[in-house]
């Protein structure tokens, strides 16, 4: 069974195939002689594509995590392709990176290979009106990875170039401890509090929380 996590929302229903294309920036020249060398560069950024099923009715295949308040008790998680749709949107319109990883996980529970986590991109989606699958929602998604970068100041003088140095100095950012509210899961707090919910373990072991997935309302979470 495979687990697609799209910033920490697990799609219902995992795609069949998915497309990670790993591109190299190598460069052949060829040389007088007639010969070629190959110039190896840093390799560029991961594309990730798949087509995604998006129900809106309620299938026993699909998966629907216990993060939502339940409807009822077969529906327990399940949420229609609007709900899906709606986050793809708010995640174009952020300007920022996100989390995204595969989990491949056997019958038994046990995790075969937890993919690395990735932060990425959407780079756009396109939604796709199929009779055959109505009225469920097809949607195929394009992912890039993405690589944080810092942009330097330069200043001209003589015409030489040369770097401007930040001569502003800012003190890192002291969190607040966090007090847990009902509906609240610790991988949403690290995400919302830390920008990155991977670290729910870290945080779980710094406040003695031996089941990171049981928290309660009212209990205080520290970050450091």
């Amino acid at each position: 069974m495979y687990k697609f996590v799209i910033d920490s929302i697990t799609l219902p229903v995992a795609p069949e195939k998915v497309e990670i294309k790993i591109k190299s920036q190598n460069k052949t020249i060829s040389t007088a002689n007639g010969g070629e060398i190959n110039i190896i560069n840093t390799p560029g950024l991961t594309d990730i594509d798949f087509q995604v099923l998006l129900p809106n009715v309620l299938y026993p295949f699909a998966n629907y995590p216990n993060e939502f308040p339940a409807v009822s008790k077969e529906k327990e998680g399940f949420k229609p392709a609007s709900y899906y749709l709606e986050h793809f949107e708010r995640l174009m319109l952020a300007k920022a990176p996100f989390k995204f990883y595969i989990i491949r996980q056997g019958q038994s529970g046990a995790i075969y290979a937890d993919y690395s986590i990735m932060n990425v991109s959407l780079e756009g989606y396109t939604i796709v009106e199929d009779v055959n699958s109505a009225p469920d929602v097809l949607v195929q998604m394009s992912l890039k990875q993405y690589r944080p970068y810092v942009l330097e100041r330069q200043a001209v003088k003589d015409g030489k170039v040369s770097p401007i140095k930040n001569t502003t100095s800012s003190k890192p950012k002291v969190l607040k401890p966090y007090v847990v509210k009902k509906g609240d899961t610790l991988w949403a707090i690290c995400r919302k509090q830390l920008g990155d919910g991977s670290k729910y373990k870290q945080i779980a072991k710094l406040n003695h929380i031996a089941n990171p997935n049981r928290i309660y309302p009212g209990q205080v979470i520290r970050f450091a």
